[in-house]
């Protein structure tokens, strides 16, 4: 009876819908983004690649006719280079802000090309910016979209894979904190890490601990949306909104990092550190991706049927928080 109660308060499913009404010009889109973004050694040990990487999402927002804010900032002792966030804002100036992030760092130990990680989650934040744009719907909230920096190795906080503390030169923990100085009301942070690999392959889902088998599927044909138990509420409300504005299957938990601390893997625990709600939306990066952070992290490999549907989800539930 306890097994039961605390799963249904921790983890929750959805039931998987048909796909359908996938726009072309949109799928090609976000293969566009990825490809190009993919081409690019972008991470900290290539400072000039990261900045084409960066002007390459400016330009995307500028043809939308976008203001684009730039947030400098640098990086630890020993690093003498600069780094930027890129923001675009939707809706009223003065609204609580609903936060809309990725990051267009790659991991540079691998070399890796990162078209999962994380050229799609960027890709997937250009197309709901356009969205926003070209629809341009009535807004109660305001909607800041950021492209952040520096959120891999070495500038994130990790040790021997467990995440141990923030470090204030993420692109995410610095815009966190600026908006906490600020004193910024914040509904929530909805960040896109890796939302484009999907398998059809029974057992190709893998999980960081064997109890979350009893609840959710072995097939990685699902989206994740993922937290703390702090942001519950906030997790809830964004599951039952991707499910309403798309036909992927989704999936989620909240739970506290120091049980799982895999759930704080991304910039959304940047907004942790700072009392916000926060989740990451995800395809599960390593639990289901066998291409993670290797030479083989192609755009080849991704679905952007799926990635589709995920920024139709996203943009619905932008609208309707």
């Amino acid at each position: 009876m306890f097994v039961s109660r605390l799963a249904s308060k921790l983890f929750s499913t959805s039931v998987q819908r048909p796909i359908t009404n996938i726009s072309t010009p949109m799928k090609e889109n976000l293969f566009n983004h990825v490809s190009y973004l993919s081409s690019l050694q972008r991470h900290v040990n290539n400072i000039n690649g990261l900045n084409q990487a960066g002007d390459y999402i400016r330009s995307q927002w500028n043809n939308m006719g976008l203001k684009v804010t730039e947030q400098k900032f640098e990086g630890p002792s020993g690093d003498s280079n600069e780094y930027k966030n890129l923001i675009v804002s939707f809706g009223p100036q003065n609204a609580p802000r609903i936060i809309l992030g990725a990051h267009y760092d790659s991991e540079a130990e691998s070399l890796t090309p990162g078209a999962d990680d994380n050229a799609s989650g960027i890709a997937g934040i250009i197309e709901i910016s356009r969205l926003l744009k070209e629809k341009n719907p009535r807004l109660t909230k305001r909607i800041d979209v950021v492209a952040y920096t520096t959120e891999e190795r070495p500038h994130c906080a990790l040790d021997n894979g467990e995440l141990v503390k923030h470090v204030p030169y993420m692109g995410s923990y610095v815009h966190a904190k600026s908006l906490k100085k600020e004193n910024v009301p914040v509904v929530g942070a909805i960040i896109l890490e890796m939302i484009g690999y999907f398998s059809d392959l029974e057992n190709s889902q893998e999980y960081p601990s064997k109890l979350l088998k009893l609840f959710y599927p072995v097939t990685g044909d699902f989206i994740g949306v993922v937290g703390n138990l702090n942001s519950f509420d906030f997790i809830q409300k964004v599951k039952s909104s991707l499910k309403k504005h798309s036909s992927i299957d989704v999936r989620s938990i909240s739970i506290p990092r120091i049980i799982i601390p895999d759930i704080s893997r991304s910039d959304h625990d940047s907004y942790y550190a700072h009392g916000y709600k926060a989740l990451m939306v995800t395809d599960t990066a390593d639990f289901r991706n066998p291409n993670y952070h290797k030479s083989t992290d192609t755009p080849d490999t991704l679905s952007y049927e799926k990635m589709a549907e995920i920024v139709k989800g996203v943009y619905g539930t932008l609208i309707s928080l």
